[in-house]
């Protein structure tokens, strides 16, 4: 599998990133959004196994405009108070306007690396960026076919901008994958969430995951739950199988 460092052209500046892609060819696009943690080894390899099923997999730094990659040396550890107060300051840098900006630039750059111009990409966010997941696929719903989120929190909240606002406005497949006792999704958000897709009426499917706490799908995490995270994996590549092959 081919890691390659890249530059991308955004309305708002230039983001740091990584493409995966195949040696014998490039697969449909697929845009792969890093936890609060941002790119790392961890993300890297979660990147390139998605790139090993057949995609052209693109790792952008989602925080470029403040800070290039990598933001955390691992391991990171989140019961540090400077490090949960630099994730609050990371996640205030990037409110939702300027995820669903970096849209169309994400979108045209894995269109011309993917050799699909014309074809859908698919969207994939883990922990905050599940919600921007959502706001990607909003704000280009001709581009985005599939779009998922696992252990992604603030999915439905009562703020004006809440991600589960936004559903009109999406065509994309939508798949979700919740955490047990996350409290940035907690069971009760869950339920009104699942009302929301409910009403809605487009294809989605959300389920919770026994056993499985908030980043259970990531390498690096002191959670880290490997058979649900390999669930996790055949769930996104059946959701990739159906909409972008």
């Amino acid at each position: 599998m081919k890691e390659e460092a890249v530059e991308i052209r955004t309305v708002d500046g230039t983001a740091d990133g990584f493409l995966y892609g195949s040696e014998e060819g490039r697969g449909p696009g697929f845009l792969f959004l890093a936890d609060i943690g941002g790119i790392r080894p961890s993300q890297r390899e979660m990147a390139a196994r998605v790139a090993g099923a057949g995609y052209t997999v693109l790792l952008p730094n989602m925080f470029y405009r403040t800070h290039r990659a990598p933001l955390f040396e691992p391991p990171i550890n989140i019961a540090d108070e400077a490090t949960r107060r630099r994730f609050g300051e990371l996640k205030a840098a990037l409110p939702p306007d300027a995820i669903e900006r970096d849209a169309a630039g994400y979108a045209d750059f894995l269109a011309a690396h993917s050799g699909r111009a014309k074809g859908p990409i698919g969207v994939m966010g883990l922990c905050f960026a599940g919600a921007a997941a959502m706001r990607i696929a909003a704000a280009a719903p001709d581009r985005v076919a599939a779009a998922a989120s696992f252990h992604g929190g603030g999915l439905f909240t009562d703020a004006p901008d809440s991600p589960h606002l936004l559903l009109p406005l999406i065509r994309a497949r939508l798949y979700f994958g919740h955490a047990v006792e996350d409290h940035g999704m907690p069971a009760e958000a869950i339920v009104k969430f699942e009302a929301a897709l409910a009403a809605w009426g487009g294809r989605y499917e959300s389920e919770t995951y026994a056993g499985a706490y908030h980043s259970w799908t990531v390498p690096d995490s002191p959670v880290y739950n490997q058979p649900q995270a390999e669930r996790a994996f055949g769930k996104l590549t059946e959701l990739l199988a159906a909409t972008l092959r």
